[in-house]
């Protein structure tokens, strides 16, 4: 049996498909169909072969990876999964934290000085973390101490405190 290609191992790779489903998340960011891409890009980015780099039946290289990101304006890293092993693990040590949801497009519709110095710090981290969507954003345990002297509430509190303030993200079908 002869040994397989690199494009055969790679195409049911794992890491293929994440990459797949960053590039997808991106694109839909950015609100563009895979037709639009093809267009913008004069035919640079074809729809069937971008739709399989999304689905993970096509894996792409890394020049292309480059021009991609270039045409998105983003870094190539940003077109790269994030390594789950760093980004699960707590710093502290604490027992899995509960993550919040905060809908920081509410948030801006909301004045007061604690208001805005949270929307400040919330926008700071969107920007570090390259985040996007801008509507919804989930923080950390680190991020949450923060967040708890803004509000001037425990830690353990907030989470209470931004329900209580309509600021917790509820998925739809949640609702």
């Amino acid at each position: 049996m002869p040994p397989l290609s690199d494009d055969e191992l790679l195409q049911d790779s794992p890491f293929t498909r994440l990459v797949g489903e960053r590039l997808r998340r991106i694109r839909q960011q950015k609100q563009w169909s895979l037709s639009d891409v093809e267009a913008q890009s004069d035919s640079e980015f074809k729809a069937s072969v971008l739709g399989a780099y999304e689905r993970g039946e096509r894996a792409i290289s890394v020049p292309r990876l480059e021009r991609l990101a270039r045409f998105y304006g983003v870094t190539v890293d940003q077109l790269l999964p994030r390594d789950t092993q760093r980004t699960d693990n707590t710093a502290s040590g604490d027992a899995a934290p509960k993550k919040l949801r905060i809908d920081v497009a509410k948030l801006s519709t909301m004045s007061g000085q604690e208001f805005e110095m949270l929307e400040r710090f919330l926008r700071m981290i969107q920007v570090q973390r390259q985040d996007f969507n801008g509507k919804v954003i989930t923080v950390r345990a680190h991020d949450t101490r923060a967040i708890a002297v803004m509000l001037d509430v425990p830690v353990d509190n907030v989470g209470d405190k931004l329900s209580e303030l309509g600021l917790l993200f509820v998925p739809p079908a949640a609702q």
